[in-house]
């Protein structure tokens, strides 16, 4: 049971993952941009630095999911 848990769980940490690097300023849209009056933009460096914590996130969800396939092993 434990196992299916994991895969579950690294699989959804995987898709967060990849919409976080297709969608790199859907975040920022919804916590800041309703903030600003004029029609504003997250920096380069915001959405670098989201991309890169989507590749983290992916690799922290692939951890999981092998760990979850080698439990069920």
């Amino acid at each position: 049971m434990n196992g299916f848990f994991l895969i579950i769980l690294g699989g959804l940490i995987i898709a967060l993952g990849i919409f976080t690097i297709r969608k790199p300023t859907f975040g920022w849209k919804m916590n800041e941009a309703w903030k600003v009056k004029n029609d504003s933009e997250p920096s380069d460096a915001y959405i670098d630095m989201t991309k890169f914590g989507g590749l983290v996130t992916i690799i922290l969800g692939s951890f999981l999911l092998v760990g979850g396939i080698l439990n069920l092993l």
